[in-house]
């Protein structure tokens, strides 16, 4: 075998990110709507917020339970020498599950609303990216085969879903749309996205990012038309049975999808 060939298979090991298909969307989107109704199944189901009974610290609670959590689960996702489809999804739950919590108390515990913890976050969002960009001259997911650039892309992510969770609730609450017009907005503007894909030679880690996001605020909204109180537009389903269900159908698609890890653009390079 050549030192070419051996290289190649060694980044390609090496890559713990899987690559960008349409099932890396479906679950992506199972994932971020399971991140919303667990979240709230943590803080307003289990420590009372939106109840007569909350608790003072709930989001605060939350935060820190999926915090923790999540910077477990990232720590064990570096150590891992590869792709692990069921550590990596569960990485990603633990993200949207804080971000679901994190959005909530920047927008109703800090008490600056949808649209000031959306602005924050999109600042986090966009300042995790330059610092990102600056550091390695890309921001390219296939790029991911390093420390370093696990930590940039699981605080990117983290933020992306934080980000996403605002996004929805201001979309449903403020602009006055409701989940399922919000999920509307944010299901066309994917559409648009991958259109762009399809037909256009736009940038393909803008694109990437820019349905990252936006898938967040999709879950998000279906997430809460499924477990909110019909007085508030939401068909009142059971948040912990409603969470059971979505992460039975996830763990199916995990397991009957076929995922590979993503390929490092080195790996290419040599194989031509």
């Amino acid at each position: 075998m050549s030192t070419a060939s051996s290289t190649t298979i060694t980044e390609q090991i090496l890559s713990k990110v899987p690559a960008v298909t349409l099932g890396f969307w479906i679950i992506k989107i199972l994932a971020t709507t399971l991140g919303e109704t667990g979240g709230d199944t943590v803080t307003m189901t289990w420590l009372g917020e939106t109840t007569s009974h909350a608790n003072p610290y709930g989001y605060l609670i939350g935060t820190g339970i999926f915090a923790l959590l999540l910077v477990v689960l990232i720590v064990l996702q570096i150590m891992a020498r590869r792709f692990h489809p069921f550590l990596y999804w569960a990485t990603i739950i633990a993200s949207t599950t804080a971000g679901t919590t994190m959005a909530d108390f920047f927008d109703r515990s800090l008490g600056i609303g949808y649209t000031g913890g959306a602005s924050a976050l999109l600042f986090l969002v966009l300042a995790s990216l330059a610092v990102w960009y600056l550091s390695e001259r890309t921001v390219s997911v296939n790029t991911v085969n390093t420390p370093r650039v696990e930590v940039f892309y699981w605080v990117t992510i983290t933020f992306s879903q934080t980000l996403g969770t605002a996004l929805g609730d201001w979309m449903a609450d403020d602009a006055g749309v409701g989940f399922l017009g919000g999920a509307a907005v944010f299901g066309t503007a994917l559409a648009v996205v991958a259109a762009l894909y399809y037909w256009t030679k736009a940038s393909r880690v803008v694109l990437f990012w820019t349905a990252f996001i936006l898938t967040r605020p999709l879950g998000a909204t279906v997430g809460d038309f499924l477990d909110k109180p019909f007085s508030h537009g939401g068909l009142s389903l059971s948040r912990p049975i409603a969470s059971l269900a979505i992460a039975v159908a996830m763990v199916a698609c995990i397991a009957l999808i076929p995922q590979r890890p993503g390929s490092h653009p080195v790996a290419a390079l040599k194989t031509s």
